[in-house]
Order: C-alpha cells, then sequence, then structure tokens
C-alpha cells in the first residue's frame, strides 16, 4: 500500500527501478527478483516499478549515472562496501541507506539520506519491521519532498545544496586514485 501510495501521487510521483542478479545458489535471492519482475508487470505499480532483466556492468553504469536517488537497504551488518552507491555521489546522485558499511561512515546529515538510525534489533523479522517502516517514513517525509520542492524559476535548491555536497564529500573518500594511493603509501611504502 505504502510503495502505490508514493509511486502514484500525482503531484509527486516516483519511479522505482530495480536490477540485478542473484547468486545461483540464492534461492531467496531469486525468489525476490521474480517477486519484483512480476510486480513490474502486473500490478497497479505498472509503469512506477520497473525491473531491468539480464543486470550486466553496462546496465550498472547506466543506472549509476542517472538515477537521482540510489537506493541501499541491506541487512545490518552484512554491507560491507556498496560501490554503486559510492559511484553514484561522482554523477551528482543522492544516497538513501541503511547505516551500515561504508554509508555509516560517510554519512553526515547532509550528502544524503539515511534510512533509522544506527540500531541493530534484535532478530531479522524486526529489523525488516524498522526498516521498513523507516524506509517510507525517509520517502514520504525527506526524500520525495526535497526532490519536488522547487523555488520561483524551478530548481530544486535544497536538493542541488546535497548534491553539491555529496559530490564534495563521497567523491573525494571513494574513489580509485584515494584507494592506489592509500595502498601504496600503508603496503608498499611502509607508512
Amino acid at each position: 500500500e505504502e510503495v502505490v501510495k508514493l509511486a502514484k501521487d500525482a503531484e509527486r510521483p516516483v519511479q522505482f527501478i530495480f536490477a540485478g542478479k542473484a547468486h545461483p545458489a540464492d534461492e531467496s535471492g531469486k525468489r525476490f527478483i521474480q517477486k519484483i519482475a512480476h510486480l513490474a508487470k502486473h500490478s497497479e505499480l505498472q509503469g512506477h516499478l520497473v525491473f531491468i532483466e539480464n543486470y550486466d556492468i553496462q546496465i550498472g553504469r547506466m543506472l549509476v549515472g542517472g538515477c537521482d536517488v540510489w537506493l541501499n537497504n541491506p541487512r545490518r551488518p552484512l554491507e560491507a562496501s556498496g560501490t554503486s552507491g559510492m559511484k553514484t555521489a561522482a554523477h551528482g546522485g543522492l544516497n538513501c541507506s541503511i547505516m551500515d558499511g561504508w554509508w555509516r561512515e560517510v554519512y553526515d546529515g547532509e550528502n544524503g539520506f539515511s534510512i533509522g538510525d544506527d540500531s541493530h534489533p534484535d532478530n531479522l523479522e524486526e529489523q525488516d519491521r524498522v526498516d521498513s517502516e523507516n524506509l517510507f517514513r525517509v520517502l514520504s517525509e525527506e526524500v520525495i519532498p526535497t526532490f519536488y520542492n522547487r523555488d520561483a524559476t524551478g530548481l530544486p535548491r535544497q536538493w542541488i545544496r546535497k548534491m553539491r555536497h555529496a559530490m564534495a564529500t563521497v567523491t573525494p573518500k571513494y574513489n580509485t586514485w584515494r584507494m592506489v594511493q592509500d595502498y601504496s603509501r600503508k603496503y608498499y611504502l611502509g607508512d
């Protein structure tokens, strides 16, 4: 219900785009992808929920370079390094993520959006429930209003500030140049 309400809002519509592949041994992951693909084609979300099949590196590049918001909602503490979200900031995209992994290290309140706080519920069902509530809250109260709030010239000034801040804070910390320099200094030069 919440997804339909957000996606089909006549004044502030939202489109969710999913892509990816499950590991051949990940039965629950494969079922999840099948469910998303089915909903994209056979539900009232058609046109607002899209599943891109045959995901590969080229599709990943287009998604990273063309999204307004990169949604990342792994189960804590399993997010090691969401490199797609890191690359999104270089293209002016904003991250909306669970406070885990790399996002926990770089999020400062202005360079994207946090799905909830840094708490860790005791069981998976409770974590899923809390994360779901927090996801819909941040989308409806922060992400969507910020994106659609335009000034007299039609520009989303607060969104643009967040984009610029994300580019200034995320990109310098998460890039190949910095990584190679760190590895060279720490492991080859012994600093």
